[in-house]
């Protein structure tokens, strides 16, 4: 099929209309300069993967956010394969195949909606399979899903679409949500192909070939059930034997394909409680055994259809869930006698709001118990009402389990937003229980070998481990800076995490500021690893093999770095028994954590800055020869584009304060240039992101702008308790002025623009300073005294702990400082802006409540004062939808060109758009002396 520009939606009609100074600045430059169809031009690497031999390398491209093209090269970059419209692609565990799915293209799908094309007329999948040894492409028709084991090849499974199975003119049994699809199961070495029909389920075992599924039975529901076939002896077995309409959850196979579990539900009436039984079946049994159903689970506990139900590494036991009797409604009741209210209690331990957003989480809550397979499918429930979460250590091979319950502290995390818990150990063979830590407000974890439990005590800012079998409490970095040192919030310091044990939980490997550690959990001991403090460099462990669940000592770990100075990254060999080690790759660039073949040297990885794009790159762990693989956007050579480098200048306060400050390609420093000022909290680390050019949900394009001649301030902030508005305008301002002192800033065209905390901060410097000319706030808070009172909706979490304790950065309660709340809310000095806002906030959001965008537009169009609100209907705390994110940045770029640049005002921003011309007329016609 050929590809067509089909449809252009209303906000490219905006280009008809290209501003004065656009043409301008293009009739200038020997470069293109960036405008907004060039999202659809744009490519993003979406996925990455190296076959487990390492010889070859898998990536998808993603166009405009539109349309993937797979490419298959070889790991010394020759191209072997590519397809356009594929999705969902992977290597076969073998290495010898890829397989995909091919997709219709995104315009013809929409021009099909257009038309209203029925949904099953409209283009199905095909699955594709590239034979790599063969260099053969093999297509399936109309597949609605498939399926390759994890750790063995061979096969591949995958469901045909129901339209193309079905007959509606035959009469009997059709395929559909119901009754199950036709499942194929293919061999790809002699191509045979067996056909099971009307299969609701299936999967692959990890290790075992081995395929597990359900069907409602042949044409007339004969030999519905669960089978298990050994698809290398072409045996299968029904290990359970039921009726068409057999309800199945959580169908699970141990990994070996030796032991499965599920859940059953052979009901047919409608009881509103419904009977579901757990079975299990072990290899060499005729049927699946049932373990446990309404009369046999303990006292006040049903089967969950919901809980997961798991096997252990070494197959001694499944894992499932249990489930407390729903709460059942009356259903004789009609609907005008039932009594809608809600009652909210002070002291209940979930505020409704997060009670309403939990209620289907609640409905399928389950609380995880065990069956010991070897012990006559002994029954040991782990969590309960008093305790109801637990994690089992060693892949579930362990008899120690951690229970926690958070139930005492739920009240208090409101404010606190510290979720505790009070700990206990269970012994998962007898049930015996044991209290371990009461409130602990940080994780508790279990070690890999479950001889210790470990957490960061974010009170004592400690890092401590426990003996499970003695229950001794070793503090292992008490006194010891292992938090975090730039912590500027009213909040107990994070730590920086820890890399996990080494074998046999010798040593636990923990993380200060720079460097790594190694600590002896039993008596605290400890020894440094790198030396990264010296000079400012960050080490961190990689992980490159997917199954480790330990650090092993005796050979050479791989570590990235990153100077938090220079900001240069790079990755490091380290010999952990010597502390020594010597660096790999370092230079002015972000790496990416690199992905290891499994089975080969291969090592894939990206290497970017603001003007390299992080094409993917091939070596091995010396890292001594790379080769770049991919070429994802070669047309950015020919865009106008930026440079970035880091600034410095002292704050209001006296500290030195570090900034990214972008500029254009062909920068001239005899220019004056308008600036955009763009922040967070703290950016510098980023400096040497790469910034594709898209329509971003909340923040300006970097490069965007930079190519339209725009210089860009990006400053770090750092905040003092209580005051945050006070500490970003003595953070940003002198930056500013320090900038303008260099002589190529026009101080009459300066910007801002910010969202969320950013949207706040400028909203703040609005009230504070005339030295914007326009300002784009989203998403801000702007009374802090209403918003403290408000909820997240998307949580239901009532606000009060983000301005108490977190990043709002108050301290306490309004009734406790009142002043901080008043002074650090811009709706109480709206008469003092003189600055013309953009405000974005839609009525769906769920961070920050909307209201305090209707609260910041109505006070300044009460004082008289230029603004505009954005209000993206059913969009929550930032556009989603494409055609939004572009109308978003359409609106931005024109606001600031007009009060920046002196472009043409659009006529959204003299008439608006009236209600009666919404998503008709865009008013992006620039008006014209």
């Amino acid at each position: 099929m050929t590809k067509h520009k089909l449809f252009r939606p209303a906000y490219k009609q905006f280009f008809v209309f290209v501003s004065l100074f656009a043409i301008g600045f293009n009739a200038q430059a020997q470069k293109k300069v960036l405008d907004h169809p060039d999202y659809e031009i744009w490519n993003t690497i979406k996925s990455k993967s190296v076959s487990n031999t390492g010889d070859h390398i898998l990536y998808t491209l993603e166009r405009g956010e539109k349309d993937n093209f797979v490419k298959i090269k070889t790991k010394k970059g020759k191209l072997v394969f590519s397809y356009d419209r594929a999705e969902n692609a992977r290597f076969t565990d073998d290495a010898s195949a890829v397989v995909f799915k091919i997709t219709a293209w995104k315009d013809s799908i929409t021009e099909m909606k257009r038309r209203k094309v029925k949904k099953d007329k409209m283009p199905n999948d095909t699955l594709a399979i590239y034979d790599l040894k063969k260099s053969n492409l093999e297509k399936i028709a109309n597949v609605q899903s498939y399926k390759v084991p994890g750790k063995w090849s061979g096969y591949i499974a995958y469901l045909l679409e129901d339209a193309v199975v079905s007959n509606k003119k035959k009469k009997g049994k059709k395929v559909g949500k119901s009754n199950g699809s036709h499942l194929v199961l293919m061999n790809t070495k002699t191509k045979k192909r067996d056909t099971i029909k009307f299969v609701t389920t299936y999967s692959f075992a990890a290790e075992g070939e081995k395929l597990l599924y359900t069907t409602t039975g042949d044409d007339k529901d004969d030999n519905a059930g669960v089978y298990l076939l050994d698809v290398a002896k072409n045996k299968s077995t029904q290990v359970f034997t039921s009726h068409a309409k057999t309800k199945y959850n959580q169908l699970s196979m141990s990994k070996t394909g030796k032991n499965i579990g599920f859940v059953v539900d052979v009901d047919t009436t409608k009881a509103l409680v419904r009977p579901n039984s757990l079975y299990v079946w072990k290899e060499g049994q005729n049927k699946a055994q049932k373990v446990a159903d309404q009369s046999t689970a303990p006292k006040g506990y049903l089967v969950s259809p919901y809980g997961r139900v798991s096997f252990s590494d070494d197959e001694t036991k499944m894992y499932f869930g249990l489930s407390k009797p729903p709460i059942v409604k009356d259903t004789t009741l009609l609907p005008e006698e039932i009594v809608n209210v809600e009652v909210w209690t002070y002291n209940e331990p979930n505020l409704y709001t997060v009670q309403e957003k939990q209620v289907n989480a609640d409905q399928r809550k389950s609380f995880q118990t065990v069956v010991h397979l070897n012990q006559n499918n002994k029954l040991v429930q782990i969590a309960d009402e008093s305790y109801p979460t637990a994690q089992v250590g060693d892949k579930g091979n362990s008899t120690v389990a951690l229970v926690a319950n958070p139930i005492p502290y739920q009240l208090e995390s409101q404010w606190t937003g510290k979720r505790a818990n009070d700990y206990a150990i269970l012994n998962t063979a007898t049930g015996q229980r044991t209290a371990l830590l009461t409130k602990s407000i940080d994780f508790l974890r279990l070690s890999p070998t479950v001889k210790y439990a470990y957490a960061y005590n974010s009170v004592d800012s400690t890092w401590f481990t426990i003996n499970l079998a003695t229950k001794k409490l070793v503090n292992l970095t008490k006194g010891r800076i292992f938090y975090n040192e730039l912590n500027d919030t009213p909040n107990y310091a994070g730590s920086y995490g820890n890399a996990g044990w080494t074998t046999n939980d010798e040593f636990l490997i923990l993380y200060d500021r720079y460097d790594i550690w190694k600590f002896n959990p039993a008596t605290g001991a400890s020894e440094r690893l790198t030396r990264g403090r010296e000079n400012n460099t960050v080490y961190r462990y990689v992980r490159l093999d997917n199954e480790e669940t330990n650090l092993n000592l005796n050979q050479d770990w791989l570590l990235t770095t990153f100077n938090d100075v220079t900001k240069h990254s790079g990755y490091y060999s380290l010999n952990p028994k010597k502390k020594s080690g010597k660096q790999l790759l370092t230079g002015p660039y972000k790496y990416s954590r690199p992905v290891k073949a499994q089975k080969g040297k291969t090592v894939l990885y990206t290497r970017e800055s603001f003007e390299e794009f992080p094409n993917l790159r091939v070596s091995d762990l010396s890292f001594k020869k790379e080769l770049v693989i991919s070429d994802a956007n070669p047309q950015q050579k020919e865009y106008n584009w930026g440079t970035a480098e880091l600034v410095y200048w002292t704050s209001l306060e006296g500290k030195a304060l570090t900034g990214m400050l972008i500029k254009p390609e062909n920068f001239d420093p005899n220019k004056k240039y308008p600036m955009l000022v763009n922040f967070y909290e703290r950016s510098s680390d980023g400096l040497y992101s790469h910034k594709a050019p898209s329509p971003g949900r909340s923040s300006i394009n970097y490069s965007f702008y930079a190519s339209r001649g725009y210089v860009i301030f990006n400053p770090d902030i750092v905040y003092r308790d209580g005051y945050p508005g006070e500490s970003a305008y003595n953070a940003v301002i002198p930056g500013i002025t320090s900038l303008i002192d260099k002589g190529f800033i026009n101080k009459d065209k300066i910007g801002a623009q910010g969202h969320s905390w950013g949207g706040y901060q400028v909203a703040h410097l609005a009230t504070k300073t005339d030295i914007f000319a326009a300002i784009e706030s989203g998403a801000p808070v702007v009374n802090m005294i209403s918003a403290y009172g408000g909820i997240r909706w998307d949580t239901g979490l009532s606000r009060q702990f983000q301005y108490e304790h977190t990043q709002s950065r108050i301290g306490g309660t309004p009734w406790e400082y009142p002043m901080r709340y008043i002074e650090n809310s811009p709706i109480y000095s709206m008469d003092k802006v003189n600055t013309p806002i953009l405000i974005m906030h839609n009525d769906k959001d769920g961070h920050v409540p909307w209201y305090q965008g209707i609260e910041y537009f109505t006070a300044l169009r009460r004082l008289g004062k230029p603004t505009w609100l954005l209000n993206y209907n059913g969009a929550r705390h930032w556009p989603l939808k494409m055609q939004n994110r572009v109308d978003f940045n359409i609106r931005m770029a024109q606001f600031f060109d007009h009060y920046l640049k002196d472009a043409p005002k659009p006529v959204w921003m003299e008439r608006g758009v009236p209600a009666m011309e919404k998503g008709i007329n865009q008013g992006y016609e620039l008006i014209k002396d």
